[in-house]
């Protein structure tokens, strides 16, 4: 076999391919031995017809274009390992020639991985915003914990802001009443915007008994997005009792036994959750001024194939489980078709980007990944996924999904090591050491710059 590279653009290639016809003998053999075990010629056992017989009852075309189908695989993938080549998705495979007995001739065109040149990324300098915890945001953290230990009681008056209704409702639409459209004893606290637009001033004002009917776009069920006729009948109201802030309520709250306590592990936590978003903070920024290093050609092919799964994920999962379409989404987020398309092909390109790069570094600086990291990150994702980690063990391994899985622990830490040699500082000035903040924290801000899974199965080929 012969073949040759012509570089049509920084990411697709032509590969020529002339392979001798006694090569294509095993495949041949394989051609005929499969026909034999499918039809069935009257003096001849299954499976013992001669060659010579299948050429003259069914035609040697058949059986040439049953072996070069078994081939063509095999001579590509020789080609393509032989040209050292990293090609991105399915060839577009043209047969140039075919002779019976003298060559099989065929092109192969390929979207293949761009060659990058990693700069020297030592001199990237970001700044962050500085870790700091005031008073307010400790006192507005216990006002929240607070809220979660208040308890109600039953009261003899109109509802106001922040009591809990229970109510009965009916929706209708076009005057008829959906058959999801009634529920019963539901509790809701007025204020809180967790259920239809024009509830509160609905419910406001009402006794026990009372009721009133005000119309509002569904925002789920069988009727979706339409305008609805609500009735809502409130049967009891009840208001909301607050615990004193005392060091009794930091023992009925926590395991501490005084409000101070309680307020200094509050300003602790709160710090370690500025330090995470600090440390996320550093790594995309970090990895933008990377990629404005880089010049990374993004394959047409592949963009298009990103953005449409951006798209469907978005359509047929997020908003299909929160009963939206995407006009409604678009409208809810104030946007139009064109800058959703422009917003969504933007994320897309950084994410390719983002990959490419961080591969070529897991290259350059030679990075591996162990089972212990790889077994912490697979920890991390089946927490996320809410799924057991046995269970989604299982379905990496049954989807082949493990070297996505490495591919990610790699690409964290390659954006790891450009990060620490970066100079990093807060708002205030002053130099961030990140290798102070808590390993779990570093490693979960790495993935937050990880490019989609979408596109990471299609750039490992």
């Amino acid at each position: 076999m012969k073949s040759a590279v012509e570089t049509l653009n920084p990411t697709r290639v032509r590969l020529t391919v002339e392979v001798p016809f006694e090569e294509l003998k095993d495949s041949l053999d394989a051609a005929y031995k499969k026909i034999n075990q499918q039809v069935t010629v009257k003096g001849f056992r299954k499976g013992k017809i001669p060659a010579r017989v299948i050429d003259q009852r069914f035609g040697r075309g058949a059986v040439l274009e049953e072996a070069v189908n078994d081939a063509l695989p095999k001579f590509y993938t020789e080609a393509v390992n032989e040209a050292e080549l990293d090609p991105l998705g399915q060839p577009e495979v043209d047969i140039t020639e075919l002779k019976d007995g003298e060559t099989l001739n065929f092109t192969a065109e390929v979207d293949v991985r761009p060659a990058l040149e990693i700069p020297d990324y030592s001199g990237i300098e970001v700044e962050v915003d500085a870790v700091e915890v005031t008073d307010e945001d400790v006192e507005k953290s216990v006002e929240q914990l607070r809220e979660r230990f208040a308890s109600t009681s039953p009261v003899e008056r109109a509802a106001e802001d922040g009591d809990v209704v229970t109510i009965d409702l009916e929706a209708k639409v076009d005057g008829e009443v959906l058959e999801d459209g009634i529920a019963s004893g539901v509790s809701y606290t007025i204020g809180s915007g967790e259920l239809l637009d024009g509830i509160d001033d609905a419910v406001k004002g009402l006794e026990a008994g009372g009721e009133a009917t005000f119309t509002s776009e569904l925002k789920g069920g069988s009727a979706a997005g339409k305008e609805s006729e609500v009735t809502v009948k409130v049967t009891q109201v009840a208001a909301r009792e607050l615990p004193e802030l005392d060091d009794d309520f930091a023992q009925l709250a926590s395991e501490f036994d005084t409000l101070d306590e309680l307020k200094a592990d509050s300003r602790k936590r709160l710090a370690n959750m500025k330090q995470f978003d600090q440390a996320t903070q550093a790594q995309e920024r970090v990895l933008e001024k990377l990629l404005e290093l880089v010049e990374v050609p993004v394959p047409e092919k592949l963009l298009e194939d990103e953005v449409n799964t951006r798209k469907h994920n978005l359509e047929h999962h997020q908003l299909g489980q929160m009963g939206l379409d995407l006009a409604k989404y678009l409208e809810i987020q104030g946007k139009t078709a064109e800058e959703f398309e422009t917003e969504t092909r933007e994320a897309a390109v950084k994410g390719i980007k983002t990959q490419f790069v961080l591969d070529e570094l897991v290259k350059k600086e030679q990075l591996n990944v162990n089972q212990e990291e790889l077994t912490e990150h697979l920890m991390r994702r089946a927490a996320s996924s809410g799924m057991s980690p046995d269970q989604f063990a299982q379905a990496v391994v049954e989807g082949g999904q493990v070297p996505l899985l490495v591919g990610e622990v790699a690409r964290g830490k390659a954006l790891a090591v450009v990060v620490e040699a970066a100079t990093v500082k807060d708002a205030n000035g002053e130099i961030v050491d990140l290798d102070d903040e808590d390993e779990e924290t570093e490693t979960e801000a790495a993935e937050a710059s990880e490019t989609s899974e979408a596109s990471e199965e299609k750039t490992e080929g």
